[in-house]
């Protein structure tokens, strides 16, 4: 056996190498055409969880599809951005992952550096470049450290090409692929081909069908729809008298407090006496634009009436508790100490159900503020709600108010799982000629319809039937709330 032999090296300025710590914010790519904002459905990591390149990170779902995206990069997950059933848009962080930058430093001092050679019989000169090539990660398709990849470079099977050209698809459209480095699969192109058939429906020859494939938000209604036929629906329909509303409320509509309005286009002139002379008075809170209105609607006070009925009636104020592991065991109820209300909410992009959380602590102004709120958010597109206003518990009753968009008086509102023990829909207000009240002849009363539909499993019908004469005595007798604030 050959001794090896050594060879010294001597340079001014030799190069080494220092490793660092650096974050990365791994960004939502575009990951398909027309594609603007995606929900993460689930994380596969958390924070200070250690990762590699291709490792999944979480799965998100857009309005086509449902998608993995696996890491870029090598490191540890150090934040979330965004949390599970949030909605994220493309272009912006998704979470950020600590990494180790490596740096060439160049010593002042030299160096010698003394490296074993073996013997020219047992090395080649290829065999460097080898070991450099065994050494270096592939690169990751969303990594931006790598360039993108040239025109007649994509990683594609023949048979795949082949396909492409059939369909008249470029790989660069659809690349970087789903397949590992970012190989371009046949599934790739034909996802491409329907989203641009769903994005683009006007496209059909006229009197032909066209297939339109149903949005995220749809999607999940027809889901709920479908689990609602496990709930045996009871339904009850009447009339609530609003005559006594009706005159009441102009006096609340003239002493709206001036921070839930919208701000004048001239200064007010100034007070003759400062109730603020002898001790600061309360600042009124800040509300924002979205959150002011100028007059009040019936909306308002038939959700407070609603809460001070379900204080009386724990039975709707409580929600079927989530199954346990043991099949066995008998269903329960969680009763909750405060009356949680859903709103149907009907938007362009589709029908949400957001949470009024305690309405019996509320005031009739202060609900108005937070519909007009709710509203404001829903109607942006995308939708501007949020987890906070639509979590997973949800309220246990829900309302619908479909009389501010058509004349009808009753409907038959269908309860899904997780919306509660019953839900009312409230029809348009209409005056009528009432033979049942005055002296005999008769009077004009303004009334409306209201249907209700509650879970069979737990409400007895003439339980609900009870509690909607309670919720009576509230809306057509109102002076009782003044009682109740005093």
């Amino acid at each position: 056996m050959r001794r090896p032999i050594f060879f010294s090296c001597f340079h001014s300025s030799p190069a080494t190498l220092a490793s660092k710590k650096s974050i990365k914010q791994f960004k939502l790519a575009d990951i398909g055409e027309g594609i603007t904002e995606c929900e993460v459905i689930k994380w596969s990591v958390e924070p200070k969880s250690t990762v590699q390149a291709f490792d999944a990170l979480c799965e998100v779902q857009s309005d086509k599809a449902s998608v993995e995206i696996t890491s870029p990069y090598d490191g540890v997950v150090t934040q979330l951005l965004v949390q599970e059933g949030e909605v994220a848009k493309v272009g912006t962080g998704l979470c950020l992952i600590e990494v180790e930058v490596e740096e060439e430093t160049d010593s002042p001092d030299a160096v010698k550096k003394e490296t074993p050679v073996q013997p020219a019989a047992e090395s080649s000169p290829e065999s460097c470049p080898d070991a450099e090539t065994a050494m270096t990660p592939r690169p990751h398709p969303l990594d931006p450290s790598h360039p993108a990849p040239k025109a007649d470079n994509f990683l594609a099977t023949p048979s795949v090409r082949h396909y492409a050209r059939q369909k008249g698809i470029k790989l660069a459209q659809v690349s970087p692929g789903s397949g590992r480095d970012g190989r371009v699969e046949k599934n790739d192109i034909e996802r491409y081909l329907s989203e641009q058939a769903s994005a683009s429906p006007s496209q059909s020859l006229p009197g032909q069908d066209a297939i339109v494939e149903l949005g995220r938000t749809r999607y999940g209604m027809w889901k709920a729809m479908v689990k609602s036929l496990e709930i045996p629906h009871f339904g009850y329909s009447t009339t609530l008298d609003l005559t006594a509303l009706y005159n009441l409320l102009p006096i609340l509509n003239a002493h709206i407090p001036e921070h839930y309005k919208p701000s004048p286009s001239s200064l007010p002139s100034p007070l003759t006496v400062s109730p603020s002379a002898v001790y600061p008075a309360p600042s009124l809170p800040q509300v924002a634009p979205s959150q002011q209105y100028t007059h009040l609607t019936y909306l308002p006070v038939l959700l407070k009436t609603l809460s001070k009925s379900m204080l009386e009636w724990p039975l709707f104020r409580s929600s079927i508790t989530p199954g346990t592991s043991d099949p066995g065991a008998k269903p329960t109820l969680t009763v909750r100490p405060h009356a949680d209300v859903s709103i149907a909410l009907s938007t362009p992009t589709g029908l949400y159900t957001p949470t009024l959380h305690s309405v019996d602590t509320y005031n009739m102004y202060g609900l108005a503020s937070t519909l007009k709120r709710l509203s404001h958010l829903g109607r942006q597109v995308p939708c501007g709600l949020t987890p906070k206003e639509m979590p997973k518990g949800g309220g246990t009753l829900t309302v619908s108010n479909v009389g501010a968009v058509g004349t009808g008086e009753f409907a038959a509102p269908v309860l899904v799982p997780g919306s509660g023990v019953a839900i009312v829909a409230i029809g348009r207000a209409k005056w009528i000629w009432d033979v049942d009240v005055g002296d005999g002849k008769g009077e004009r009363r303004l009334k409306v319809g209201v249907s209700w539909s509650a879970d069979h499993r737990v409400v007895e019908g003439a339980e609900l039937a009870a509690f909607v004469e309670c919720w009576r005595g509230y809306v057509e007798v109102p002076e009782r709330l003044i009682a109740d604030s005093v």
